[in-house]
């Protein structure tokens, strides 16, 4: 009875040991720790759902995390992923300049990296980078600036005021950079004037995206630079969060929608600057079509788990400052009342309902 007993006890460790290892081994195989910044900005959401969804029908475990703009809350969160096993991690960084040596630490355990959207800095761990041609973004945004300018205000020559988005976030230099590409020139030949001076990068950007911060910079622009009779045209926002702060701001000054409201550009077509775009207050935003990115991110991420290279359409624009990051780069649209139907709810992006 005794050896009866001491058979079924090492029966049970085993079958025990057998389950652990075979849920050790699955996880390991099939672990994608995918770290997203916030879910403060409704495409951040989209994009980790979407891969989230993409991968799991593929029969991955995913593991998606937002780190509510908190650095420290998004080191611990990849380093969690790490220590449970992933073989691939997917991030987009808060600030890609902080992650660097947990970066390393997995880059030499073997595990690959896939920087998304946001570049990933200072690190030789980054396998890859999936993005938007975010250049071309900014430049966008600047050509819609001035295009709705020349449609709505007349000949010029037109105030205006630059914002630029998260110091830390170095998607937002190649947005300044892009824009700049199409309005310094204006600048310099006198058909664009910004009242305040105020055309650095430094001195206009906004610290995490936040439309609060952007809200206030508005009223303190408007109140030293518009209050004598000067009139404000256009303003760059290269976020549509930024955007809605900033139309509250013009709104709570004066500037009435749809007479002289100044032409109000964005980025990420959020539904709620959509209904804005719609109803005239915001003039445009640039559409990142975040089902896509997703679906470039999970090709890369099978690519590297099979050992072969994914598809890639740049290897000379993203100096991580440690090596160029071989990069795959989605288009960009611009989006305005004239299109919104077809490049937004026609192709799925938002429903009719969303917009309501």
């Amino acid at each position: 009875m005794k050896t009866l007993k001491k058979v079924l006890a090492l029966l049970v460790v085993l079958t025990m040991l057998f389950a652990l290892t075979a849920c050790g081994g699955g996880k390991g195989k099939n672990y994608i720790g995918i770290s997203m910044p916030t879910k403060s900005s409704e495409r951040w959401i989209k994009d980790g759902e979407t891969m989230k969804k993409l991968l799991e029908d593929k029969g991955y475990t995913a593991d998606l995390q937002f780190a509510e703009d908190d650095i420290p809350t998004q080191k611990a969160q990849i380093e969690n992923m790490i220590t449970k096993g992933a073989k691939v991690l997917v991030i987009a960084a808060i600030d890609g300049s902080t992650l660097s040596e947990t970066l390393d630490q997995a880059g030499k355990a073997g595990i690959k990296i896939i920087s998304y959207d946001r570049l990933l800095v200072n690190t030789d761990a980054v396998s890859y980078y999936a993005t938007f041609d975010n250049r071309r973004v900014g430049q966008q945004q600047a050509e819609s600036l001035v295009e709705g300018l020349k449609k709505l205000k007349g000949p010029g020559p037109y105030n205006v005021e630059l914002f630029a988005g998260s110091p830390d976030d170095t998607n937002s230099f190649y947005f300044y950079s892009g824009a700049m590409d199409v309005l310094q020139p204006l600048i310099d030949d006198g058909t664009i004037v910004v009242p305040s001076g105020q055309t650095e990068q430094a001195e206009i950007g906004t610290l995490r995206w936040d439309g609060a911060v952007a809200q206030a910079r508005m009223d303190a622009l408007l109140a030293a630079h518009y209050s004598a009779g000067n009139v404000l045209h256009g303003v760059l926002s290269p976020y549509d969060g930024l955007s809605r702060g900033i139309l509250s701001s013009l709104i709570s000054f004066g500037y009435v929608p749809g007479e002289d409201l100044p032409v109000v550009t964005g980025q990420d077509a959020e539904a709620a600057s959509i209904k804005l775009i719609i109803s005239g207050e915001q003039y445009s935003t640039i559409l990142k079509d975040t089902r896509d990115l997703a679906a470039v991110a999970v090709n890369m991420i099978e690519a590297v788990l099979a050992g072969k290279e994914p598809e890639i359409n740049d290897t000379e624009t993203y100096n991580n400052n440690v090596k160029i990051v071989p990069s795959y780069l989605l288009e960009p649209y611009i989006v305005t009342k004239d299109n919104y139907q077809e490049l937004v709810i026609d192709s799925g992006y938002l429903t009719e309902a969303d917009i309501k």
